[in-house]
């Protein structure tokens, strides 16, 4: 790696840059040009959680340049050649000048004199939205829409900072995407409680077959979900796995949450790991509660049937969740599916924007049950009694 200053936060150094190096260039040369500047894309430093390790690859000063569809095919070439020719070639110590854009990530590379190959894109609103999240800005949002962004691809456009908007357009649609509308919130907390009910008693049962390593592993699961769940019910987009700790750290249940984790995950008894889940499904429940979102759910733990376990039972939530609901188009969703990121745990799904619109019929269209049931008797909800 290259010598670099003293550390800057990503993000503080983006806006740096456009305040003391692009933006004088633009006023200078494109005076009156009507444009917005800010980032909202990718990268550690748009979610505040870059450090000095960050610098390796696609760090730096970074800016997208936002135009209006019509102004960028006749203005988008020019703008990027005053820029090339006129930016220094350093910024607060750091190069503006990059290379590699075509390999695993644009590094800064120090020149001695422009002209520089900066990391810009100019983009028109319309265009950044639809390929980085699948939003088509001109339109109002379906449910369907909403379920098939990724939770990653909102929590940067909501941490992402505006540094100058002349469109007067960006800020107004970071609000817009801030959070789901209310009743697809209920519903992707219905789902949630449900993925939980699921596996509540599993990790219990099977401590008491001799499967330790199995109960670790799903009450590893059932903590992931109870932690995906504190970011909906304080309406925080959970980032990827990276820094899924880290974000859940700043929550405001953080401070008497995790002591719990971390018995849980330490825990070499499942009796422990059971009391450290049970006081995390309280805390929860309880949390629940103060949202009034839903009739009141009484916050505790009970035996699974007659057997030694003890779980929340979950599906109280989901239900009291979907009993508010009061959207047609949201209570015409499939129950309990949620959205693309409580469905799939596939990276290479999660970062394809079109593979996941091409998920979006799953919510579009209902899917009859066209196969027979070959055991009548038995309710699919029941499967985790045996």
């Amino acid at each position: 790696m290259i010598n670099l200053p003293p550390f800057i936060p990503g993000m503080e150094l983006s806006r740096l840059f456009f305040n003391e190096a692009v933006q004088p260039i633009l006023d200078r040369y494109f005076p009156g040009l009507a444009y917005s500047a800010g980032r909202l894309d990718f990268g550690s430093d748009v979610l505040g959680f870059d450090t000095p390790m960050s610098r390796d690859h696609d760090w730096g000063p970074r800016l997208m340049i936002f135009l209006d569809e019509e102004e960028l095919e006749t203005r988008r070439d020019d703008i990027l050649r005053s820029l090339s020719r006129h930016l220094p070639v350093h910024i607060h110590g750091y190069p503006t000048h990059y290379e590699n854009f075509d390999s695993d990530g644009a590094q800064m590379t120090p020149v001695e004199h422009g002209p520089v190959n900066p990391y810009i894109s100019v983009i028109s609103p319309e265009r950044f939205f639809l390929g980085y999240a699948g939003v088509d800005i001109t339109r109002p949002l379906t449910a369907a829409d909403w379920l098939v962004i990724p939770w990653q691809r909102l929590a940067t456009i909501r941490s992402g900072q505006v540094f100058h908007d002349g469109l007067k357009r960006l800020s107004e649609i970071k609000s817009v995407l801030r959070w789901y509308p209310h009743d697809l919130w209920l519903y992707t907390l219905a789902a949630q409680w449900r993925q939980i009910d699921q596996e509540e008693p599993f990790m219990g049962r099977t401590a008491s077959a001799g499967d330790e390593i199995g109960s670790r592993l799903i009450s590893s699961r059932l903590l992931n979900r109870l932690m995906q769940l504190c970011f909906l019910l304080e309406q925080n987009w959970p980032p990827y796995s990276k820094w899924f700790g880290s974000a859940f750290s700043r929550l405001k249940c953080a401070p008497t949450l995790q002591p719990l984790s971390m018995q849980v995950t330490e825990a070499t008894d499942w009796k422990i790991r059971e009391k450290g889940l049970s006081e995390l499904y309280i805390h929860i429940g309880c949390i629940h509660n103060k949202q009034g979102i839903t009739a009141y759910v009484e916050p505790e733990v009970t035996p699974f049937h007659k057997r030694p376990f003890q779980v929340p039972h979950s599906q109280r939530y989901a239900d009291a969740l979907y009993a508010a609901i009061r959207s047609e188009e949201v209570l015409a969703l499939p129950r309990y599916t949620g959205s693309i990121d409580q469905m799939i745990d596939n990276i290479d799904v999660l970062e394809s924007i079109p593979m996941c619109q091409h998920l979006k019929h799953v919510y579009q269209n209902s899917i009859p049950d066209t196969f027979p049931n070959p055991c009548p008797h038995m309710d699919p909800r029941t499967l985790k009694e045996n």
